[in-house]
């Protein structure tokens, strides 16, 4: 199987803070665009129930590591307009990704890892 991981983030954004949620997670996905290892970034916002979804494909756990190294000051500027409810991993992240994960578990936080089986892609890597 490949060592490809998806990770889908929900948030909830904060009451009167959809504005600044957008402006702050548009120029965290366009440093990552520019900057960031991630092979997808897309974020969906569903305005009437002031949530968000961050779907990110990373070719493996090492991508994770440095996308947290480099974009920490834009995940900070970001979680200051929202509140992390869940995160879904699809794939096999090693034991340091899910380490750094275990902070992120706490107020209620829930995250589900599901080890990869059968697949396949349809884009070079």
């Amino acid at each position: 199987m490949s060592e490809i991981i998806l990770q889908i983030t929900t948030f909830s954004i904060h009451h009167g803070q959809l504005d600044r949620f957008k402006e702050s997670i548009e120029k965290a996905v366009e440093f990552a665009r520019r900057n960031g290892p991630q092979l997808l970034v897309e974020v969906y916002i569903d305005e009437n129930r002031m949530r968000a979804k961050s779907i990110q494909i990373q070719r493996d756990s090492e991508a994770i590591l440095v996308h947290w190294k480099i974009s920490d000051p834009y995940i900070q500027d970001v979680m200051k307009s929202c509140t992390l409810l869940h995160i879904d991993m699809y794939g096999d992240p090693n034991q340091e990704v899910l380490d750094g994960m275990k902070p992120l578990l706490r107020d209620g936080v829930t995250m589900n890892v599901m080890s990869g089986f059968v697949g396949f892609g349809r884009f070079s890597i």
